[in-house]
């Protein structure tokens, strides 16, 4: 009998595939109950139990195939197998489809049921079966004479086909539970395979994220060698900058070491002309002393007029040397270095070239003569009378004269700086 291809619903064709995937699993789906013979022209009911491992989805069916199928495209018929409950329960539950008798095979043929998802791959495949009467062998027939024989050759023939169908069978079976057994294994494989290739996908993913942080690491490097050039030619340059100040530092410690042995000449230099100022104003002040003695003595006789003169000389020549050593005594205190400063609380100033001696010039014009005599001071030329007593009068006199603490030098109170500049003198002599 030819070969024909039913379907439970002509509208729409279910989806199969023309080749046998290497993915398929027989041991998901197992079908139950399943009998050795159907009765022909009677429904057929097909009973199985999905695994937890599979989940269906709407557009799985289950097919009746001949045994020795290739592809699910080979199928007898089909009919769209029922979804699963949300529940858990529900791979609990039995399943089961109901094939109408119009759509069944009509030879006795052994066929199989199968369980194929919605992209044509199988999950499930039941022992083979057949439709025909299970007692159809054991039914007497009444036959002609001669035709006995015949009948039980023709039944040994069928007895050993069915001995050979039901090895068939058994090796059918084996093979099954072998290719159960295999998909099973290879579901495993493939699950290692997946977790393999999750892992290689995360250490591919791993191993850019490396290349980013090495070419990261690379740019780091590189900007660290182009620091490090650069901080070796600061530290050239540092270098060569340090020994020409090094160098420039011994010049001018031999410079300020020449100057400093100058300055201490200057200063020995300065000291003498010092203690020989101090002895020229020693002198003045003795010549102006005398001088003043001689005119309380002599009240201004005409008499001393020609030593009055041979005094003057004296005191022009001693103010020529006074200019002198005051002019070489700036220009040394201007060589001094700043460090070398005054005292605390001491006034350090110039004296002016033109400063008046001691006293009043004696040499000038006398005083026309009162026709009485009366005592007069010669620093603010005040007059007293000729009674007045002579510690009264010197203790005015007094007041206007500043005594060397020094010395016994006296200088007017008029002359504060001459008097200052004196008293430095002595303070550098005790330096």
């Amino acid at each position: 009998m030819e070969d024909k291809f039913y379907s439970c619903n002509n509208l729409e064709e279910p989806p199969t595939s023309a080749v046998m995937s290497e993915n398929c699993s027989f041991s998901q789906v197992v079908f139950v109950d399943v009998k050795k013979f159907y009765a022909p022209e009677k429904d057929v009911t097909c009973y199985y139990n999905i695994s937890q491992s599979f989940i269906p989805s709407k557009n799985d069916w289950v097919g009746i195939f001949k045994v020795g199928w290739k592809a699910t495209r080979e199928y007898f018929t089909f009919i769209w197998a029922p979804e699963l409950s949300d529940s858990e329960s529900g791979y609990a539950e039995q399943q089961k489809v109901l094939f109408k008798a119009y759509y069944l095979p009509k030879d006795d043929e052994y066929y199989q049921f199968c369980y194929v998802d919605q992209d044509g791959q199988i999950h499930g495949a039941s022992v083979p079966f057949q439709f025909r009467d299970e007692a159809k062998d054991d039914i007497p027939v009444v036959t002609k004479e001669g035709e006995g024989e015949k009948i039980k050759q023709q039944n040994e023939t069928l007895l050993q086909e069915n001995d050979n169908l039901k090895k068939n069978l058994a090796s059918l079976q084996e093979k099954n539970v072998h290719l159960q057994e295999e998909l099973v294994a290879a579901k495993t494989l493939q699950d290692k395979v997946n977790t393999l290739e999750d892992k290689c996908e995360k250490l591919e993913s791993q191993n850019k994220d490396l290349e980013k942080e090495k070419n990261a690491i690379k740019e780091d490097l590189m900007q660290i060698k182009i620091g490090k050039e650069s901080a070796l030619s600061q530290k050239e340059q540092l270098e060569n900058l340090l020994k020409t100040t090094l160098h420039q530092k011994e010049e001018f410690q031999l410079q300020v070491h020449m100057q400093q042995k100058e300055i201490d000449n200057l200063q020995d230099r300065i000291k003498d002309k010092v203690m020989d100022l101090e002895e020229l104003k020693g002198e003045n002040y003795q010549l102006n002393a005398a001088l003043f003695r001689q005119q309380m003595l002599n009240n201004l006789q005409e008499e001393q007029t020609l030593t009055l003169q041979i005094l003057k000389k004296q005191k022009d020549d001693l103010e020529h040397e006074n200019q002198k050593l005051w002019r070489e005594n700036e220009m040394l205190r201007a060589r001094l270095p700043a460090i070398r400063s005054p005292p605390p609380g001491f006034l350090l100033s110039q004296s002016p070239p033109n400063s008046e001696l001691l006293f009043r010039n004696p040499f000038s014009a006398p005083p026309e003569m009162d026709p009485v005599p009366q005592k007069k001071c010669p620093i603010c030329e005040e007059v007293f009378p000729n009674d007045i007593e002579q510690q009264q009068y010197l203790d005015h006199v007094q007041n206007h004269i500043l005594e060397c603490p020094f010395c016994d030098l006296t200088f007017r109170s008029s002359e504060k700086q001459v008097y200052n500049d004196h008293v430095f003198c002595h303070c550098l002599d005790q330096d």
